[in-house]
Parts: structure tokens; sequence; C-alpha cells
């Protein structure tokens, strides 16, 4: 909505544009009227739209042609007055006022105009035959006022009508002449009616009513009011009602019979709620809401926004498989003006086994869009509506800002949930098949990915000490002479190498060495291909000698070339070393498994600090209730020896 109203009065000399500025602000009629009114600001807090309106007089007599086209050019809405009494002021309006005001505006923005006809006190009759023709010819004129500055009749109404053209245009709504709501309106309304569907039954049941007229309104409908509104629509369409509740057909023919009885402000109040601008599109400040993310810190969604796209999902999960077919992800994004997903997610996630995206897989995907591009979230959070139906201000209510990486390394803890792993490696080491193995994706179903479908994320759920952290896998294209910042900002790292190719590992040992080698980042090395024959690399250090000797883990042997489907435990422990990246010794156990005994341990020994801490606090309280000593003392111990 526009922040002001700037109101322009133009016309023949002598048909009283001053004196019917003058009366409205006086409310009563001037004893002498200059030849031109001063611009006047009403303030917002007196007009009924709340908006400060300026009032702009024009005097042919004290203006020149250059001064009136630089006010029709700066004019909200333009008010074109006539004398009732005399024709030549009639005829005028469209003899020269229209023609001069439509060449001085852009095609694209016409300025809305109002038809005013003064001094109806000194005739009987009205012009109104007159004026309809006119009103019928030009779409731009709104309305058609007939007011009298000397009996003070419609003044306030003939400035309000004014006010109502510029912040609630019929234009971008309505075509008059087929008297049928205008493409780009249905379009907006179509996406509000999808978003208020809550159950995605086609309809909006009384619930679903009650709360879009709450939401817009500030107020829910009685239960008459309710059966009267359906009523209307029985009357007028057959399947407007259906299983009693509204359908889109009957909400977009409520909206036009709003608009037809003049109420168009009813429509506008709903379309703005909902985001749109003048022109019916969604407001930059509703799809981008301010959100400030410092450097080193990441962003995730929090709990109230997963569960919205939990409800989301279930919604358009009609066959309850718990994964979304083409269809049901087609009708998901009809309220996205397009297609936020391509064929790419399909392999970035977790998919059934007839390739749709499972309820995991669907998360996972708002997850990674949130990681990197948060913008971009915000945006989809905005198509589907989730600041209106979670009352909130703003999308960014969605979002979680972590703090700084170095706090945590600090701190020797995390509070995040997403944690991102970089694999490098030489070409065909096998680090798509890594990425897709993570997925559950054995060699024999990544031989089904088309080349262009191929994608250099995936993402998928892991658990450690029972809670559900994201890993998030990127593939980082091999240049060793040129690593971005973003492909050195991670969590931790992978160095693929392929056991059977002998110069593979030479790759993984030079990038480690010039960038990661006094990193703080964990990396471990990954021993790819594992059923193949292991073949010596060409290398000053064979992969084994070269992790001894820089403190890493032993190369970890990995393989999806198998029939079932690829274990998870590299995985559940690259999540781990990303969570703990203090704890970078390398295990000297001999199993050659057990890659984050050392962070089980750390664990147990800050649960223990905790214990101490715990009893310390008693002590020092002098307390021995069996809520403050012996029930903490229990879980703690309990804690212990689950991990142990």
């Amino acid at each position: 909505m526009r922040k002001d109203v700037r109101i322009l009065l133009v016309g023949e000399p002598k048909v009283g544009k001053t004196s019917l500025i003058m009366s409205l602000v006086s409310e009563e009629f001037p004893d002498e009227v200059p030849l031109r009114a001063e611009e006047i600001t009403i303030p917002a807090d007196v007009t009924p739209e709340r908006v400060p309106t300026h009032i702009v007089d024009y005097s042919e007599a004290e203006q020149s042609d250059e001064q009136l086209y630089q006010e029709i050019s700066k004019a909200n809405v333009i008010c074109i007055v006539y004398s009732v009494n005399n024709k030549k002021s009639i005829e005028k309006v469209t003899s020269h006022w229209i023609p001069l005001i439509n060449d001085r505006t852009d095609k694209d923005s016409r300025v809305p105009l109002i038809l005013v006809g003064n001094k109806s006190d000194l005739v009987e009759h009205s012009s109104m035959e007159t004026i309809l023709p006119i009103m019928n010819q030009y779409q731009d004129i709104e309305t058609c006022v007939e007011c009298s500055a000397k009996n003070l009749k419609n003044i306030s109404e003939l400035f309000y009508y004014a006010q109502k053209a510029v912040l609630h245009p019929t234009g971008p709504l309505y075509c008059p002449e087929e008297k049928e709501l205008k493409p780009s309106c249905i379009k907006a309304l179509t996406r509000i009616f999808k978003v208020s569907d809550l159950d995605n039954d086609g309809v909006l049941n009384d619930t679903e009513l009650n709360f879009f007229q709450k939401t817009c309104f500030n107020t829910p409908l009685a239960p008459q009011a309710l059966e009267d509104v359906k009523n209307v629509v029985r009357r007028n369409m057959t399947d407007g009602v259906k299983d009693n509740g509204l359908t889109l057909k009957g909400f977009l023919f409520l909206h036009t019979l709003f608009i037809q009885r003049g109420r168009h402000e009813t429509t506008w109040t709903v379309l703005r709620r909902f985001g749109y601008d003048d022109d019916l599109e969604l407001t930059q400040e509703y799809l981008f809401p301010l959100l400030k993310v410092p450097g080193d810190c990441t962003t995730e969604l929090n709990h109230n926004a997963y569960l919205f796209l939990q409800s989301v999902f279930d919604k358009h999960d009609k066959d309850r498989d718990c994964a979304l077919s083409p269809d049901e992800v087609k009708d998901l994004f009809k309220v996205f003006p397009y297609m936020p997903w391509g064929p790419d997610v399909n392999n970035t996630v977790c998919t059934n086994d007839q390739g749709w995206i499972t309820y995991q897989g669907y998360l996972s995907q708002w997850t990674l869009t949130t990681y990197l591009d948060v913008q971009r979230s915000l945006e989809y959070l905005g198509y589907l509506g989730y600041s209106i139906i979670y009352e909130q201000e703003s999308q960014a209510a969605a979002i979680t800002v972590t703090r700084n990486k170095r706090i945590d390394l600090q701190k020797k803890q995390t509070q995040r949930s997403v944690f991102r792993c970089n694999v490098l490696g030489a070409r065909g080491s096998g680090k798509s098949g890594f990425l897709q193995a993570f997925l559950g994706r054995n060699l024999q179903r990544q031989r089904r990915i088309r080349e262009d479908h191929k994608s250099l994320y995936a993402i998928s759920t892991t658990y450690v000490y029972g809670q559900e952290k994201y890993l998030l896998l990127h593939e980082v294209m091999p240049d060793f002479d040129f690593l971005s910042e973003a492909d050195l900002a991670c969590d931790v790292v992978c160095l693929v190498y392929d056991i059977n190719s002998p110069r593979s590992f030479e790759y993984c040992a030079k990038v480690y060495k010039q960038y990661f080698i006094d990193s703080k980042t964990p990396c471990v090395v990954i021993a790819a291909k594992s059923d193949l024959h292991e073949v010596r690399q060409h290398y000053s250090l064979s992969p084994h000698e070269f992790c001894r000797k820089h403190k890493l883990h032993p190369p970890q042997p990995f393989t999806c070339n198998m029939t079932e489907t690829p274990n998870k435990d590299i995985y559940t422990r690259l999540t781990t070393m990303a969570m703990y990246p203090h704890a970078r010794l390398r295990c000297m156990c001999a199993c050659n498994r057990c890659t984050y005994c050392l962070c089980q341990n750390l664990l147990k020994l800050e649960l223990l600090r905790n214990i101490k801490a715990q009893l310390r606090r008693v002590v020092f309280n002098r307390c021995c209730s069996y809520t403050c000593f012996w029930l903490p003392l229990f879980l703690f111990l309990l804690h212990v020896l689950t991990l142990c």
C-alpha cells in the first residue's frame, strides 16, 4: 500500500475547484475564494485509510502549462471538476482534460480519474445521464461524484473516493467490459485459496473460512454470517459450494461480487495481507524479509518451520505413501510462479523405489536450500504462506542463525544440526558414488542416473548418540590449482582416492598438504572402490603411512558395488567428527573401525564433569532432596552406562 496519496483537482475556471478544497478544510463555504488554494496535507489519523493525503489545486490564472504538466506527473489521482449547470465545462472533460492527462501519463501506468460535478445546489436534475456514456468510454474513470461546495454535500465522500481510487484501484482487479476478474487477479486469489485450504480438499470449510477471515480482517465470522455467505454463492452458481464448503469458483465469485458492488477494498485487504502489491506481484519485503547472517554462521530451519513443512507434505501426500509423486510435487508448487525443484533434486535426497521424493528427502531438500541459500528458502516459504499460517511477522521467524563456529571450537560443543562435508578427489576416484551411496543407492542404481540430472550435493540424516543430524555432502570439482573459499569452508573433509588407480592418491595428498594440514577442519581419507584390486600408489608414502605421519585416521575402505544398500557407518563417523572437531587425534586401537571412539570418550568425560558440577551444587546448597540430588545423578549415571 502507498505511504501517501496525492490528489490533483483540475477543470475549467469558475467550476469551484478551490471552493471544494476550502469547504473540506473549514467545513463551511468560504466568503472569499482565492484564485488558488495552497497545497493541503491531511494527516493520516483523520483519514479513513490512515494514509496522509495531499490535495493540490490548479489555477489557469496563476500557473503555467509546464507547472500543470509537472503536477499531473506527480499526482496519484486526478479529479476533473465540472459545473453541473455549465454544459461547456462538461464538454471540456472529454475534449480537453482527459486527452491532456493521457498525453502526460504512461500508458502502462494510467492515473485514475474521478469526475466531480460541482454546484449541484443550483439545479434540480442530475448530470449523470450525460456523464455515464463518458464513464463507459474511458476505463481510467473510477467514479463520478455530484457535490456542492456551498451546501457541503458529498465533499468528504469526494476525497474519500479519490483516496480509495489510489489505495484500492479497480483497474488491476476487474475488467468492466467483460464483467469479470482479470487473469492476474484470478492467479493471485487462486494462490490465496490454495494456501488457505489447509487440508487440500478443494473447498474452504467453516474452520478454514474463519481462519481466513480472522487472518485478513482480525475477526471471525458468526455461524449465521457463514451460512449467509454460502447461500449467496448457492443462489448464483451451481458449483460454488461443495460439501458445505466454498469452492475456488465460489471464492472467486464472492470477490467479483465485492468489486461489482464497489467494495473492492475488501479484495485489496485480502491481497495485501497475502503479500501482493498494486501490480498484483508479491512484494520484495514479503518474499525477502530482512535476515542478518554474520560471517562463519550458518542458517537452519527451526522446529516450527519443520512442523509447517510437515503439514505441507501431509497436505499433498494424498495417497499416504510417505512420498511425493510427480503429480503431487506439481500440485504442491502450484502456489509458486515457477517450479523451484529440478530433476537433479531426485539425486540429491532420498527417494523410494519409484524414484519419488520421500518424506525424509523432502525435509532434507528444504534443509539444503536453507543452508546454501537462505534467501531462496525465505522466498519459498513466502509462496507457501508460512508467516500467514503461523501468524508470524515474516518468514524470518522460521530461520535459526547458528553461532560463530569459532565459539563452538572454544566451547568444544555445538548447537547446530546441519554439518557440511566437502568431498575432494581426482576425477574418477569415486566421489559421485560416495555421495549417492549416502542416499542408499548401490552402483547398480547409480548407473540409471542420467548425466544431465547428476547433482554435486547429497543430504540426509544421521544419528549421533541418539541425536538426529543432517550431513550435507558436497562434491568439489577437481581443480588443484585453485580451491575457492566455498570449497574450503566446511565442517569435515573427505579425501577420496581410487585404490585401483595408481595416481589417484597423489591428488589427495597434495590437496591436504596445501590446504588442510594447518586447518582445524577434521579430514578423513576414503579408499574408494575397495571391492577392486588394490595397486601401489605412485606417491612417496603409501596412504597408510601418509595418514600415520599426519595423525589422520587410517584410510577408510568404501565400496558401493554391492547388491544390498550401502552401509552408512562412515557417514555417521563423519557427522560425529564434524560435531567434535577438537577431537582430532587418530584412534590408536587396532580395530580400524572405531573412527570416533575418542569423541565417545570425550563425551563421557563431559558427562562426568557435569556429574561433579551437580554434586558441588548439591553440597554447596546443603540439599538432599530426591529431586535435586538423586534423580539427576541417576540419569547421568544411566547415560554413561549406556555409552559404555
